[in-house]
């Protein structure tokens, strides 16, 4: 044990118990699944009833997407017995949507197409996306029927060729359209008014998800993404095995799908049964603005939890915040006091009724320094109390034990009053079986400014990790706080002059 010598500790083995949930009727259980079917959501009494949904996509699209609608309106049953069923929309979740009310917009296949063609990655991209953009914030400003939810409904084609580093197979219908590097780079105004247009596509990250999320942030339009492969696998493919491989997961696909929906549109699936009045939990998020390794200029945005699972994301400054020789990100003494600030209002006046935070947990991958802290512990003064707490995934050793599975999820191993070892993945007995496939790794958990009890820090981390409302699954294996923080950094700066103010989580998955 010589590398835990510096604590002055032996490591000392405990264990968590699993973190409940509650759900409707003020029940509680441990696995969302069983909750949502014994009990129904937190926010059964809330959202109930009807919910208006939107589909936009190409006419063959939007027809799977209302065909898997309504089977999510009756039971999915899974092809192993293992894996739980799904009981249907309405049973799980007490909502339901008028399959004949569904406004529906049109993006042509032709149009598609001849975008996919594109080889210039930034013109591809930019043009698809501003084909389902621009349809979508029309529609928010022209039209009257409200919709609380897109589904987004894409060809598997954008999807492949939607991504980074993607590139079009050689083809002698590809379009070759687009501007040089020295071009995109240059200052000086180009020859022809056309020119100056395709220059706009080189300001947004070649990723169809995050350009599109980064695009309708301004709108306010909550979408959800879904490939066509995703819920039509029965009609593209005409391989028999593979159809039966696939069907395997067409249960999990149903809950998950069904409680991103309901937590789009309004709803709470559910929310940490052990409650801590008047915590609150920041995950910092920040992400670089350029490739260049030696370049500093990087975004900065915050995401905050509360103990019911409510979230919400603020944008903070740009600035030079990162550091080429140690690879860390750290804000400036006043954008931390900023960032804070902008927490501690969102939570007294959206989360918090009216007051502050007690305690409010920073969690962040890397140490906090000196300047940094001093914004933050300056803001809160007054206020509320603040801890500093650093996580990071740890492949230092792994533990083993004889049984036939390995250690549990909830196993701490503390060495020293201010780190743990936690172990996130791991054995569940509800499920009868490990998280994963290999023996686990731990995550490291230290506080490293302020004072908490190490003990109720890995307590809170193992909690949110059941708060990902973006699947129906048992647990994660990081706390939501950091779970999301390099894709929401990503859609902040997928393209320049993103313009968002204070939004929920949900605009962001």
């Amino acid at each position: 044990m010589k590398s835990f010598e510096i604590y002055n500790q032996q490591p000392e083995l405990s264990f968590l118990r699993e973190p409940t949930l509650s759900f409707g009727h003020g029940q509680t259980t441990a696995d969302p699944r069983d909750g949502l079917m014994l009990y129904g959501p937190f926010d059964s009494r809330k959202m109930k009833g009807q919910v208006n949904i939107g589909v936009i996509g190409s006419s063959t699209q939007r027809r799977y997407m209302i065909e898997y609608l309504q089977k999510l309106h009756g039971p999915v049953l899974p092809s192993e017995t293992a894996r739980p069923f799904f009981p249907g929309l309405e049973t799980a979740f007490g909502i339901h949507i008028n399959l004949d009310n569904i406004v529906e917009i049109e993006v042509s296949d032709n149009e598609v197409n001849k975008y996919l063609s594109y080889e210039d990655g930034n013109q591809r991209v930019h043009n698809l996306t501003n084909l389902f953009a621009d349809a979508l914030a029309r529609y928010v400003r022209e039209e009257e029927r409200p919709v609380t939810l897109w589904f987004v409904v894409i060809q598997d084609d954008i999807y492949k060729f939607g991504r980074p580093k993607s590139r079009l197979p050689k083809s002698d219908g590809n379009i070759k359209l687009g501007l040089k590097k020295k071009q995109v780079q240059g200052n000086q105004s180009l020859l022809f008014p056309e020119m100056e247009e395709l220059r706009d596509a080189y300001d947004f990250e070649i990723n169809f998800h995050n350009q599109l999320k980064a695009k309708l942030l301004s709108e306010k339009i909550v979408t959800q993404i879904i490939r066509e492969g995703t819920i039509a696998y029965r009609h593209l493919e005409q391989d028999e095995k593979k159809i039966k491989q696939l069907a395997v997961f067409d249960s999990a696909k149903a809950w998950n799908i069904s409680t991103t929906m309901y937590y789009k549109v309004g709803g709470l699936p559910w929310r940490l049964g052990d409650i801590r009045e008047d915590v609150c939990y920041l995950g910092l998020v920040y992400k670089k603005l350029n490739d260049d390794p030696n370049n500093r200029s990087a975004c900065c945005a915050a995401q905050m939890f509360i103990d019911s699972g409510d979230g919400m994301v603020f944008r903070g400054n740009i600035g030079n915040f990162f550091n080429p020789k140690t690879k860390e990100f750290h804000v400036s003494e006043k954008d931390a006091i900023d960032l804070i600030t902008q927490s501690l209002e969102v939570f007294k006046e959206k989360l918090g009724k009216g007051k502050y935070p007690k305690e409010i947990f920073v969690h962040a991958k890397t140490y906090f320094d000196d300047k940094e802290w001093k914004g933050f512990a300056d803001a809160v003064e007054g206020k509320s109390k603040i801890i500093g707490v650093r996580i990071q995934s740890s492949g230092a050793f792994k533990l083993y034990r004889q049984f036939s599975f390995c250690v549990p999820r909830g196993m701490m191993m503390t060495v020293g009053t201010t780190k743990a070892f936690l172990w996130t993945k791991g054995f569940v007995p509800r499920l009868q079986t490990q998280v994963g496939l290999e023996v686990p790794n731990p995550i490291s958990v230290e506080i490293t400014r302020g004072n908490a009890d190490i003990k109720q820090v890995c307590k809170d981390v193992l909690a949110l990790t059941k708060l990902n409302y973006n699947a129906c699954i048992f647990a994660d294996g990081q706390p939501v706080t950091l779970r999301f923080a390099d894709s929401i950094g990503e859609v902040l700066t997928a393209g320049k002059n993103i313009t968002t103010g204070i939004l929920p989580f949900k605009h962001y998955l």
